[in-house]
């Protein structure tokens, strides 16, 4: 009885997150086999009207946020800029850090150090602990922020279907998170661009330490503090040099380093220093629909639709701010 109310619960909970086909045969034994798929007609008589590129064309300039100078950071390596967005919801004990760490500049003349291919790609202070860099004014360690209590103002656009990382995962300003209300907790994701802190094996032993996910890493969520992610330059931190199997990325040669020539709150750089940069409100009904669009594509060219969205797989659309059209200037 207990496995039937298992399967039949289990059945009920995957039902509820879109159109499921779900099939049951019992073998002599009384064994059950249960085959759940998605229900092809179900979904192509449910298509979005229009594809992800159609959307955001459509879009206006209500539907963009621009990138606020106080929570953004400027990475520059001799690749080019790297732009990471600060979140101004979570984890903002991290965030304080590094704005103070950029301002004490912390991180000029040190290096990317650690890289490892289709991993992370790591930046610091990569000398013994007896000759670190001084901090100046920023903490020493700093207390973990893996996940931490819902706010009750907290603006979050659900993915709309299950997630192997996370009772609900969704959109919190720009940011991919996961949430789970039994436990009265969120975080933000390891996606590509992720911006996180490093630590040793004890909880609040992150400090200065930063890295960025070249790849999803999910497995990490709630393991470590995501505080930021990047939103330009993505190209660059791929195009940074990868340490050698088996030495744990790190690269043994340091000419082969990549150098950070500084770290820098776009705030405190003047307005004509700063690029321009906007993303698609993530509250917004467009996009919504483009989750949607993107769960099933209504294109031609798409033969097979899973009804299916990976957090990951929705990268936020951002642009850099359009000039002043005629009409603009005419009101």
């Amino acid at each position: 009885m207990i496995r039937k109310l298992s399967i039949f619960f289990g059945i009920l909970a995957l039902a509820a997150c879109g159109d499921i086909k779900v099939e049951i045969d019992t073998d002599d034994d009384g064994d059950a086999e249960v085959s759940i798929g998605d229900d092809k007609q179900a979904i192509e008589k449910s298509l979005p009207a229009r594809g992800p590129g159609a959307i955001i064309a459509a879009t206006t300039k209500e539907h963009w946020v621009s990138a606020d100078p106080d929570n953004t950071l400027y990475i520059d390596i001799p690749q080019g800029r790297i732009v990471v967005l600060l979140t101004p919801d979570l984890a903002q004990g991290h965030v304080d850090q590094v704005k103070k760490l950029a301002r004490e500049e912390y991180y000029d003349g040190l290096n990317f150090y650690r890289v490892i291919e289709g991993f992370v790609a790591q930046g610091g202070d990569a000398s013994d602990e007896g000759a670190a860099k001084p901090i100046k004014t920023a903490a020493t360690s700093l207390p973990a922020e893996f996940d931490e209590p819902i706010p009750e103002s907290l603006d979050f656009t659900p993915l709309g279907n299950i997630d192997g990382y996370a009772q609900e995962a969704g959109y919190i300003n720009g940011f991919p998170a996961g949430l789970n209300r039994k436990e009265n907790k969120v975080w933000l994701a390891h996606c590509s661009g992720a911006f996180a802190f490093g630590r040793n094996n004890e909880r609040d032993s992150a400090s200065t330490e930063f890295y960025i996910a070249l790849q999803p890493q999910r497995y990490l969520d709630r393991n470590l503090t995501v505080f930021g992610r990047v939103i330009w330059g993505m190209e660059h931190v791929q195009s940074i040099t990868r340490g050698a199997p088996g030495n744990g990325g790190v690269i043994a040669e340091k000419a082969r380093w990549t150098p950070i020539s500084s770290i820098r709150v776009a705030a405190d750089l003047p307005e004509g220093d700063r690029l321009p940069l906007e993303w698609l409100d993530t509250s917004t009904d467009i996009f919504r629909e483009l989750i949607d669009a993107r769960r099933n594509r209504p294109e031609e060219f798409f033969y097979f639709r899973p009804n299916y969205l990976d957090l990951c797989q929705l990268a936020l659309p951002v642009r850099l701010t359009p000039g002043p059209t005629s009409e603009d200037e005419a009101e």
